[in-house]
Order: structure tokens, then C-alpha cells, then sequence
């Protein structure tokens, strides 16, 4: 209970404008039925792709993971408030007549929101503003490991190892494409070419030999005005889920998962969520103790350099050389049968009990950072 004697508040905040609008959708899903309904009170936030925020039903099932029918937030006509300022937390909403109601003080925002617009410190700003605490990482830590060319700006310059890789904006490519076709083939024949803030594989291309290098570009652009171009790594995908610290404390860390692909270019939205063929998932996988041990230490690191908080999954290549990380997401899948929960289950934690603990973290921490 709060310090009035009522049960705390969780605003479930989902959909958004991203691409990933979809996969947010069925993670709000899965985390407003994993809720504790006798510690805590529900309101689902739905953001529509036009960016309308909706008072949405309290009903998880129609949130589930359906590949022929993705569900999406509807505009019902509601509107939420928030509030205007940091004198109280309380949300409002109005309703398709123009009326206007309270739904109460707000304790915890859970931003279960995928990619730019949400994931990005877009939203965390807005939480910040009006002093709203909020699962996740703040603003800085948001939008830095949304872009991938300033995440792995940041982990190399504190000494990690990063995949090579080059940038390129709308503006270079508009002014001189053969020039940066000519600083992206100078990574190798075997290169990635991603949106630099996209997620759940969106927009990203495989390129051997330079063949369709120009094209994958392209795709990219249709996804972001900034494109990265990076050198593949050989290497087992390794996957560690970390958790905040209590008080202060260090994170913490799963043990490592691996996504094993075979038959595809590499693990794209169709294997991550529609079940498509050619992927396992090992979660958790057998590495070498001093292989673990390096993973361990590098997946805190990372975490901590970009400044995290809550939650967030450290991707990993590990080569003979050592772990190389991939990306940092800060909003990872968050269904039950996503990565990071089963690296937790793997742990001893488990789903409804890493959502407790996340809103726990929260609460905890209060409002501005």
C-alpha cells in the first residue's frame, strides 16, 4: 500500500509511433497480466500510431501474440492528461463526450514501448517533466543506446569492444552515395547495414561481397535518417539479461543465453516473433568459466557506461578473442517466452516476479533522477 493506505498505481504505457508498435502491444500484454492485482492498480495507456494517448480496457488477453492478427492500440475516442505539473501525479482522462474523470494519482509509469518515440528518451523526458517515476533507463541512457552509432561511440571509448563500423546520415548520402559505399566496402565483404535507431531488426540487411550494398542502404533510410554500416562478426550470439541494483548496489546478471541460426542471413524480425524457421534459442547455454566470467564483467560495464537503470539486455558475438557486444537494448522483448524473462527464469526469478522487482526498482527510486 501507499503512504494514504491505497494500492500503488501502474501506468502500463504501450503502442506508440515506432515500427515496433505491434510487439509492444503483446508485451504490455504480458506484463499487465503478470501484475499482482492485489498489491498494485492497473491503467493501460494505449499510444496509437498517430500518437494519441487512450485510456485503454484492463484486458490483457487482447494483447496476445496472434501472427496473423497483431494487435494494435484503437483510437476509442479517449484521452489521457497528464498531469500539468509537479504539484500532483494525478491522471485524467476524457472520454469521447468531451467529460473529463479522474483515474487517481499515478505511482509508476511502466513504458513498455519498443524503438523511437518511446524507447528513445522521447517519453522519459516527458516522465521527468512532471515527476512521474518510471521503470527503465533516463533520458541520456535512453537515447544513447538507441542510436547505434553513438552506443558504440560511448562502450568503445570506455574500452569495450565494439563491432567496427561506419555512419552514414541523409544528408552524406545525398551529397556523395559513392563515397560512402566506398568507407562502407573498407569494413570487409561480410557487413550488416542497419537503421541506427530501429529495433527488433527492422530495416536491416545482410550484405556479402558488396553485392546490393547500395539497395540495403536504401531499406535502411526507410526506416531512419542515419545508417550504420558494420563489419560481421564470427562469433556465437550470446544474449545476458541485467537487472538493476538494490540501494546502490551493482547489477545484476543472468546467466547467458545463445540464439543459434541456421538456413537464414541472421535473426530478423520473422524468427524473433512470428516463429519462423531456422532459430534456436538456448536459454541458458554452456560457456567456458572464463568465457563467463568475461561476459558477466562486460555486460555490467556496458550497462553501467551508457548509464542504465532497471533493465536491459547486453547482445553479445564471443569470439576467440573475447565477447564483442552488439548492441545494449534498454527496453528488451519482455513477453514471458522473450530472452530476457527466461534468462531470469533460468535464475530462479520468476516472470510475475521480475515485473514486482522492475516496478519495485521504481518506486524505490521516486521521481526525477
Amino acid at each position: 500500500m501507499s503512504g494514504s493506505g491505497r494500492r500503488p498505481a501502474i501506468a502500463v504505457l504501450y503502442g506508440g509511433r515506432s515500427s515496433e508498435h505491434e510487439i509492444s502491444c503483446v508485451t504490455a500484454g504480458a506484463v499487465m497480466a503478470a501484475i499482482d492485482r492485489e498489491r498494485f492498480d492497473v491503467h493501460p495507456v494505449g499510444i496509437t500510431r498517430e500518437g494519441a494517448h487512450t485510456l485503454q480496457p484492463d484486458e490483457p488477453g487482447l494483447l496476445r501474440l496472434r501472427p496473423e492478427a497483431m494487435p494494435v492500440v484503437p483510437d476509442n475516442g479517449t484521452r489521457i492528461c497528464w498531469p500539468h505539473g509537479v504539484a500532483d501525479r494525478v491522471l485524467r482522462v476524457l472520454g469521447p463526450d468531451g467529460r473529463s474523470r479522474e483515474l487517481g494519482p499515478v505511482d509508476v509509469v511502466f513504458p513498455v514501448l519498443h524503438g523511437r518515440f518511446g524507447e528513445d528518451g522521447t517519453v522519459q523526458g516527458q516522465l521527468e517533466l512532471i515527476d512521474i517515476p518510471y521503470v527503465g533507463s533516463g533520458v541520456l541512457a535512453s537515447a544513447l543506446a538507441m542510436d547505434k552509432h553513438y552506443a558504440k561511440s560511448v562502450l568503445s571509448s570506455a574500452g569495450i569492444a565494439v563491432a567496427p563500423w561506419a555512419r552514414i546520415t541523409r544528408a552524406g548520402w545525398a551529397a556523395d552515395p559513392e563515397g560512402a559505399l566506398r568507407a562502407a566496402g573498407e569494413l570487409g565483404e561480410d557487413v550488416f547495414v542497419k537503421p541506427s535507431r530501429a529495433g527488433s531488426s527492422m530495416g536491416v540487411s545482410r550484405v556479402r561481397a558488396g553485392a546490393g550494398l547500395r539497395e540495403a542502404v536504401q531499406e535502411a533510410f526507410a526506416h531512419d535518417s542515419s545508417v550504420i554500416v558494420e563489419r560481421a562478426i564470427a562469433g556465437r550470439e550470446i544474449e545476458l539479461a541485467v537487472l538493476g541494483g538494490r540501494d546502490g548496489a551493482a547489477p545484476r546478471v543472468s546467466p547467458p543465453g545463445e540464439i543459434v541460426v541456421s538456413g537464414r542471413d541472421f535473426y530478423d524480425y520473422a524468427a524473433k516473433y512470428l516463429g519462423a524457421e531456422g532459430v534456436r534459442t538456448l536459454a541458458p547455454t554452456s560457456v567456458e568459466p572464463a568465457e563467463l566470467d568475461a561476459l558477466t564483467s562486460t555486460a555490467a560495464r556496458a550497462f553501467e557506461a551508457l548509464g542504465c537503470a532497471d533493465l536491459a539486455r547486453v547482445d553479445f558475438f564471443l569470439t576467440p578473442e573475447g565477447p564483442v557486444v552488439n548492441e545494449v537494448n534498454t527496453m528488451p522483448g519482455f513477453t514471458p517466452i522473450s530472452l530476457y524473462p527466461t534468462l531470469w527464469q533460468a535464475a530462479g526469478l520468476s516472470y510475475e516476479r521480475l515485473v514486482a522487482e522492475l516496478i519495485e526498482l521504481a518506486l524505490a527510486r521516486g521521481g526525477s533522477r
